[in-house]
């Protein structure tokens, strides 16, 4: 008996498209085990980027995030992000919100990633508004990914929560790893309503089906332990 293939939906659905030249304030949840928040976006922005796009684009960690999800690893990067990206680490959270505006000002970024630990005082619904604010006016996306963070309020126009899930085995080599795979939820939006995705890197582009229809087990984030990848 042949196993019916995996169903992959031919376009990505609206939710997991960004528009070309449209801001957005996306909230971005993962745990700090797998760093699923930041691959998540990065692989969306590659989808958005215009080939002769060339700007950089800026990636602000807080200390507490710098502990727990390490450096960006430049090779690991998607080739058309890795030689333009611009890192900032801060001291604080309060130091983060504030390179993120300042980025959000600035039109010359293509976009900016903010990575911040927990649930800080300082990222509280006015800050948020700031940043929807800032994103809006200046034109420039922005990704915030909340590590470990709970669920609170916020004015983000889109609000997912992210997971790795299971690779489909590869084709010419059982033994490798599978290309990078997500479980996509997205809780709350405003202009979409919600729901669940598998979302997959094929090694040319990024394929998604319904997370209904996916027989893969997902929940593959097991607990790693304390792994300190940064200095400080």
């Amino acid at each position: 008996m042949i196993a019916a293939a995996p169903f992959t939906a031919p376009a990505l659905p609206a939710a997991l498209v960004p528009a070309r030249g449209g801001a957005t304030h996306a909230e971005l949840f993962a745990s700090a085990q797998d760093c699923a928040g930041a691959a998540f976006a990065l692989a969306l922005e590659s989808q958005r980027a215009a080939p002769e796009d060339e700007r950089p684009w800026l990636w602000v960690q807080d200390r507490a995030s710098l502990r727990q999800t390490g450096r960006p690893y430049r090779p690991g990067l998607p080739p058309a992000l890795r030689h333009r990206l611009i890192h900032v680490v801060t001291a604080t959270p309060e130091d983060a919100l504030f390179a993120l505006e300042e980025g959000l000002r600035c039109r010359d970024l293509a976009f900016v990633v903010g990575e911040m630990a927990g649930n800080p005082r300082a990222l509280s619904l006015t800050a948020q508004r700031r940043l929807s604010l800032a994103a809006e006016k200046h034109g420039v996306p922005l990704w915030l990914v909340r590590v470990g963070a709970q669920r609170d309020l916020s004015s983000a126009r889109q609000r997912w929560a992210l997971r790795p899930a299971a690779s489909l085995p590869p084709r010419w080599n059982a033994q490798a790893p599978g290309t990078a795979a997500w479980h996509a939820e997205l809780f709350r939006a405003r202009n979409h309503p919600p729901g669940e995705w598998i979302l997959r890197d094929d090694g040319q582009a990024l394929v998604a089906q319904p997370a209904q229809q996916s027989t893969d087990n997902v929940d593959l984030a097991g607990a790693a332990g304390d792994r300190p990848l940064a200095a400080g």
